[in-house]
């Protein structure tokens, strides 16, 4: 029986919405597939002209930041749309607020008609009086949604299973396990160097300025090497490594085997704002994974990690920025005064931001901390031929090889997957031809397996990276011994790699009167050498 058309339906420029997102289940293309021939068959059956179809697939309903539904209000407002389907009121959104603006107010201001199919809602029919509480009840079905969600990630949290979208640098997913992280052996090497150096008490300003000069990927730049389809911001006018970045990886716990999540929440299931959670309220999971640095190169390499600033006009550089502590409150020492080292003093800083309520106002004076350190570390390093060569070596052991056996093995298992992946595709396109394999399987394998090519070839570039270090010999390193011992003795002011290899912190007590003679005072200076380094080996 056909169907007579009035003319007033026949005026209809339909748009035919669908959407769906993640938290609606699986399968969402054939979700969208089935919305699909439901509202064409729909339109066809009231002679509904189709202007256009309209599809947000994987898109929350509890926001309208959606490209097809933006590209739909474009239509609307150019006017060749007036008439809008959808399977139910959900589809259109589960925000009762903002949903309930665009049926009640927005479409009829605009002329526009508006149908959920299966709601039985039509805005050019009287009987919609229920439509108001199908919204709020589809609101609370997205808020318990959201709640459900939030729940089971705070439980996965809590048992330490990783959650993040992509994996901390230095480290990738595990294919098996998702929420397990394993060692990147490329980028991993980049972070254990890091680590090594602010050891040996390099700035994080100097280590990223060395890491930019040889040109090395940053986090992000990796990863967008890595993912091709990734569009990130301010990609022409990238940074490179800097001293902020040095520092979050070195005070990263996830370097020491940890998890840490939960550091920020979204206001709430209807908005994007982010809210930072006090570092007590974080999840911390210890133990998760294989640790890039022991736990003690992690702590002892942290309290390096203070971005040291120069001043413009004084250039002045303070060797201990990083080692000095108040003894009383335990805060750092900063240094204040003239331009030069006799004119500096080292104060607390609880007093100088605080005032009485935190600390005391007593200093000691840069220059006369200068000479004491000094004078102990002359005094202590009295050093053989025999000595001063087993000081090289163990130095020597921070350096690069230029034969290392685990680079050399990482490049060869490289090369070998890049090859066996050239025959896994080949042998792909033959099974298409002969029709083993479908088109959509087709299709999938080749992007899997083009993806991890991708990866092999930004592993193997960054690998030529990491292995162009210089390698120190042990002449160099016996002369970096001389130099830094005869600094030590002929200068008043350490030399501060010097400092960082064998002090760990130094500790200023506030002064006191002397018991002897009573108009007098002294300050009590206690220096902290630093432990064995970690990894190394007792002679």
């Amino acid at each position: 029986m056909i169907r007579a058309i009035s003319r007033k339906e026949g005026q209809y420029k339909a748009a035919l919405y669908m959407r769906l997102s993640k938290d609606d289940g699986t399968g969402e293309s054939a979700s969208i597939s089935t919305q699909r021939t439901m509202l064409r068959s729909y339109a066809a059956r009231h002679g509904f002209f189709i202007y256009g179809e309209y599809a947000d697939d994987g898109y929350s309903g509890t926001t309208y930041d959606r490209p097809a539904w933006k590209r739909l209000l474009a239509d609307i407002e150019a006017g060749r749309v007036n008439l809008v389907i959808t399977r139910d009121l959900s589809r259109l959104g589960r925000d009762y607020i903002l949903t309930g603006q665009y049926t009640e107010i927005y479409f009829p201001a605009k002329g526009v008609r508006y149908i959920a199919v299966n709601d039985g809602y039509d805005t050019k029919s009287q009987g919609n009086d229920l439509a108001p509480f199908q919204n709020i009840v589809n609101e609370m079905y997205a808020r318990d949604t959201s709640k459900k969600i939030r729940s089971a990630l705070r439980t996965k949290m809590e048992e330490g299973a990783f959650i993040g979208n992509f994996a901390p640098y230095g480290y990738r997913k595990d294919p098996e396990d998702k929420n397990h992280l394993l060692i990147d052996p490329v980028t991993a090497r980049v972070v254990r160097d890091i680590f090594e150096r602010a050891l040996r008490g390099e700035s994080p300003l100097s280590i990223a300025k060395l890491l930019n000069e040889k040109r090395i990927k940053t986090p992000a730049g990796y990863r967008r090497f890595l993912h091709h389809e990734m569009c990130l911001e301010n990609v022409e006018g990238e940074r490179g490594w800097t001293s902020g970045a040095i520092c979050k990886i070195l005070s990263n716990p996830v370097y020491a085997g940890d998890i840490v999540q939960g550091k920020s929440s979204k206001l709430s299931f209807k908005s994007q704002i982010t809210l930072s959670i006090p570092k007590e309220e974080w999840v911390v999971v210890k133990n998760m994974h294989d640790p890039i640095v022991s736990r003690e190169m992690f702590e002892q390499a942290g309290r390096r990690s203070i971005s040291r600033k120069r001043s413009k006009l004084t250039q002045f550089s303070n060797v201990f920025s990083g080692l000095v502590y108040c003894g009383d409150c335990k805060r750092a020492m900063t240094t204040t005064g003239g331009s030069h080292e006799d004119e500096r003093k080292l104060v607390c800083s609880g007093y100088k931001q605080y005032g009485k309520a935190a600390c005391t106002n007593h200093y000691i004076d840069y220059g006369l901390l200068c000479q004491i350190v000094s004078q102990e570390l002359t005094a202590l390093i009295t050093l053989t031929e025999k000595e001063r060569k087993e000081l090289a070596r163990e130095l020597e052991k921070y350096g690069k090889k230029a034969d290392n056996p685990e680079d050399k093995q990482a490049a060869e298992t490289l090369k070998k997957r890049e090859k066996e992946i050239d025959r896994v595709i080949g042998k792909l396109y033959e099974d298409r031809v002969n029709e083993i394999v479908k088109e959509e399987r087709f299709y999938k394998l080749l992007a899997s397996y083009e993806q991890e090519q991708r990866e092999i070839k930004a592993e193997a570039d960054a690998l030529k990276q990491t292995t162009s270090s210089v390698w120190i010999s042990r002449e160099k390193s016996v002369h970096d011994v001389d130099r830094l011992l005869n600094e030590l003795v002929e200068k008043r002011i350490p030399a501060p790699d010097l400092l960082k290899q064998f002090i760990d912190r130094i500790e200023i007590f506030q002064s006191r009167k002397d018991p002897d003679q009573r108009d007098k005072r002294f300050l009590t200076v206690r220096i902290c050498y630093r432990p064995e380094p970690p990894g190394s080996k007792k002679a």
